[in-house]
């Protein structure tokens, strides 16, 4: 090692520790362990280019273990991707550019929001699995446009994590050679040494789950790091972990123990640590030697940058029909056009789950959308969810648009975030209890603004004899709660095309499509409106209506028969059918108060879940119809009777209502 590489693998440990020490709060130990090991990945191994880190072939880093964002922005303030001394300085401080854990979208040269363990390993695999897609879809011979690595520096928490298991087990299968994981291995975490929870040996571990497997002994030897990086990269039939032994929180008083992990060093151990690092400026002050050698890496990186742009007008002068496909993987949004075709949105004439209109919508839609791309936790054929003629992705072909994630929810939620960051426009699919499992990564996707589709079918106790553990009666409202996530539960073929429509435009977040196991009728009435959130299915014949029914998916035909019912004891109701609270409280206040007028207290929900969230749109003087309980085992029709979820008791209550308020 050089004496100018040494000093500037030290100014990544010192900065950190300024950062950590300056906002009295972080986790400074991990950078002072890493800092070599991500030094010679950004400086000699990745092809990155600080001045354009939008470019489409750089290569990608996760930072998995979030909390090590300190070594992680000094990185970043170094290579000149934009962090300035002050950003430093501001670390963990509100609106400041170096958040606590990493944040996709707001730092420049994020890749990822990282920060709950093994949540970047399993974006990872999904980044990879992208990254070979698109190579299948877009390289020819001699032009390798799609051609980058995806590096994740990972610890052992991230693999005491399930995520990771999940996740990394589908990357071995998969045989992912672009994905390179760098292993900090420093045996400590919060509690205290490894050996309290954690004594398998990991490089069997993953070499049982398909990776080469290699080990770096000493975590300071960056020839040793750089041998095995390239070791990895030649590797290309399997997935590389990389074990590199570290100490964490290195050159400090407090090396090796839990206490560098999540609290500053104190201004005395931060001294020490200078001191034995031979490290003589001051807080937050870098020499210009320094700066002048990160510039000379990075203008590299501007060259490879420069090659590939000419490799890519080559490219396109001798393949410009694939125009078109480069910019399906690169632009957003989708063109109406597509989601507005008719075809998409002629319904059936007979009765049809809900479900089963999105598998058909779904396919309708594959052709006309190259870049989407999914899957179901091993549901496919329930979830209708596979694209019928297009290939799988394997192990031996990558070509395939049918990923098939096998029983690991959580894993699948990961790995959909990962290829939405590589332009992918990905859907995962299971039974909605189930997305309890994949929740933490679906909120992921809503924190970075990703444009996941989830479809989640058997949405209620229409699920029948699989009984309470297979009924999600609280699921809505828990995904309704989450920020900027569109739940959409679609009444019949329309409203489902609505769905789908609603979901690939949706650019910013992901959405939920809420899809019925047993078949619902084809609603007289359904239309484009429901793209609104709630719109008036039936109205009354008079001006003011004596009350409204308001339903999402499969109760909003029971409301339409209770209205029936009501008007033969003449009180005359208006039917709202709101497949999503959240695209109509994005609509103007003058349409919100049309469909759901001020004047007009007397109101009733009807869902067959929780009633949580439906008291914003019934008010005090209103009543909701739902469910109280974990449901039951038995077929559908005698559950919907059981309890009460059925257009007589609407009737009842709704004529209640309307009585009371007389």
């Amino acid at each position: 090692m050089s004496n100018l590489d040494q000093k500037s693998v030290n100014a990544i440990r010192v900065l950190a520790a300024d950062e950590v020490q300056k906002a009295k709060s972080g986790h400074p130990g991990a950078p002072l362990g890493t800092a070599p090991m991500l030094y010679e990945l950004w400086a000699h191994q990745m092809n990155h280019n600080p001045k354009d880190a939008s470019w489409p072939n750089r290569d990608r880093f996760i930072l998995s273990g979030g909390h090590g964002s300190a070594g992680y922005y000094a990185l970043l303030h170094l290579f000149g991707y934009g962090l300035t001394m002050d950003d430093l300085k501001n670390f963990r401080q509100l609106g400041s550019k170096t958040p606590g854990h990493p944040e996709y979208g707001w730092t420049t040269g994020v890749e990822c929001s990282t920060g709950p363990l093994g949540s970047g390993l399993a974006a990872a695999v999904g980044m990879a699995i992208a990254q070979d897609y698109k190579a299948s879809q877009i390289n020819k011979p001699g032009y390798d446009l799609i051609d980058h690595y995806i590096f994740a520096e990972a610890g052992e928490g991230d693999l005491m994590e399930g995520v990771a298991q999940e996740a990394l087990s589908l990357a071995g299968t998969l045989g992912l050679g672009k994905l390179i994981v760098l292993f900090d291995s420093n045996k400590i975490t919060i509690e205290g040494n490894t050996d309290l929870a954690f004594r398998e040996d990991v490089l069997k571990r993953m070499e049982a789950l398909g990776f080469q497997a290699l080990e770096v002994e000493d975590g300071t030897d960056l020839e040793a790091i750089g041998k095995a990086i390239e070791e990895a990269k030649a590797e290309t039939g399997k997935p590389s972990f990389i074990k590199i032994n570290t100490v964490i929180g290195h050159g400090s008083a407090k090396a090796g123990t839990s206490s560098s992990h999540g609290e500053p060093l104190g201004e005395e151990v931060n001294a020490g640590l200078k001191q034995n690092l031979d490290w003589h400026e001051e807080p937050f002050v870098i020499s210009e030697d320094v700066y002048e050698h990160f510039a000379d890496i990075a203008a590299e990186g501007a060259k490879k940058q420069a090659e590939w742009e000419e490799l890519f007008k080559n490219y396109m002068n001798e393949y410009p029909e694939m125009k078109d496909v480069w910019q399906s993987f690169e632009k957003l949004p989708i063109d109406d056009e597509i989601l507005f075709d008719e075809e998409i949105w002629t319904a059936p004439e007979k009765a049809e789950a809900t479900r089963a209109s999105s598998g058909r919508i779904l396919n309708l839609l594959k052709d006309k959308v190259p870049q989407l791309m999914g899957g179901s936790a091993d549901l496919g054929p329930s979830n209708k969810s596979v694209l019928n003629g297009e290939k799988d992705f394997t192990k031996e072909d990558h070509s395939g648009r049918n990923l098939h994630f096998g029983v690991r929810e959580m894993g699948m939620g990961g790995i959909a975030n990962g290829l939405a960051l590589e332009g992918v426009r990905p859907y995962a699919a299971t039974f909605f209890v189930f997305s309890d499992y994949a929740k933490p990564m679906a909120r992921l996707a809503a924190l970075m603004d990703l444009p996941v589709t989830y479809i989640f079918t058997h949405d209620s106790i229409g699920v029948g004899e699989d009984g309470p553990t297979h009924q999600p009666i609280e699921h809505l409202a828990a995904y309704r709660n989450m920020p900027n996530m569109v739940v959409f539960r679609p009444a019949d073929a329309v409203e489902t095309a609505a769905g789908w429509t609603a979901a690939l435009k949706h650019d910013n977040g992901p959405t939920a499509l809420i899809l019925t196991r047993q078949n619902l009728p084809q609603l007289k009435n359904t239309s484009k409106e429901a793209l609104k959130g709630a719109y008036i299915l039936e109205d009354s014949e008079q001006e003011v209506p004596d009350g409204i029914l308001i339903a999402s998916g499969s109760e909003v035909a029971l409301a339409k028969e209770a209205k029936d019912l009501l008007k033969a004891d003449g009180i005359d109701v208006r039917v709202v059918s709101m497949p999503s609270m959240e695209l109509f409280e994005q609509q103007p206040a003058e349409y919100k108060e049309r469909i759901l007028p001020n004047a007009v207290r007397s109101r009733v929900a009807i869902e067959a879940s929780q009633d949580h969230g439906w008291y914003r749109y019934v008010g005090l003087d209103g009543k909701v119809i739902g469910m109280e309980s974990f449901g039951a085992s038995a077929p559908a029709g005698v559950l919907f009777d059981h309890f009460g979820i059925t257009a007589k008791h609407a009737y009842e209550v709704m004529k209640e209502v309307v009585e009371a308020s007389r």
